[in-house]
């Protein structure tokens, strides 16, 4: 799980990531932050991985937490390269509110999808169809709308997941 070091949706943290380890998976934390990833309220996690040191071979997914924090990630060439290698090994990816676009500046090529709608028009200006659902599977790629969607995309990875492991 990717957090951003600062400004990240303590809610999508808390409720995806439970409900993940909920079902008996390893969740290891991923950023680029010094020592601590600071949400947009203040809540303080230690990662567990450094971004330039994770490898998608290590891993069965990713999952990129959003939040205010996450645009300055849009544009990120490790968090990039790092999307690309686990959609090309056919591995899950997925994002939750400003995060899937992300998915879209790297040119991953998934038909559809979602993300928070204030972002909506840079999501299409990269040729993704905007569903307005909650959550939205295309591919191996999952994306969720806002943190009121955070329980139905944590069940959607979940399901995912077994299907594929």
């Amino acid at each position: 799980m990717f957090l951003p070091s600062t400004g990240f949706n303590e809610t999508e943290f808390l409720l995806i990531s439970n409900e993940i380890k909920k079902a008996g998976y390893n969740l290891f934390i991923v950023s680029d932050a010094n020592s601590l990833c600071i949400g947009s309220n203040g809540q303080k996690i230690k990662n567990d991985i450094s971004l330039v040191n994770a490898n998608h071979n290590n891993f069965a997914g990713l999952v990129i937490i959003g939040g205010s924090g996450i645009k300055q990630y849009w544009d990120n060439h490790i968090l990039h390269s790092l999307s690309s290698k686990f959609y090309d090994a056919g591995k899950l990816i997925s994002a939750i509110c400003s995060a899937p676009i992300i998915f879209a500046k790297v040119g991953i090529k998934f038909e559809k999808g979602v993300c928070y709608p204030a972002d909506k028009s840079i999501f299409e200006s990269y040729g993704i169809e905007f569903i307005d659902n909650s959550v939205v599977v295309s591919k191996n790629v999952i994306t969720g709308k806002d943190s009121a969607s955070s329980k139905e995309f944590a069940d959607t990875v979940i399901n995912f997941l077994r299907k594929k492991l």
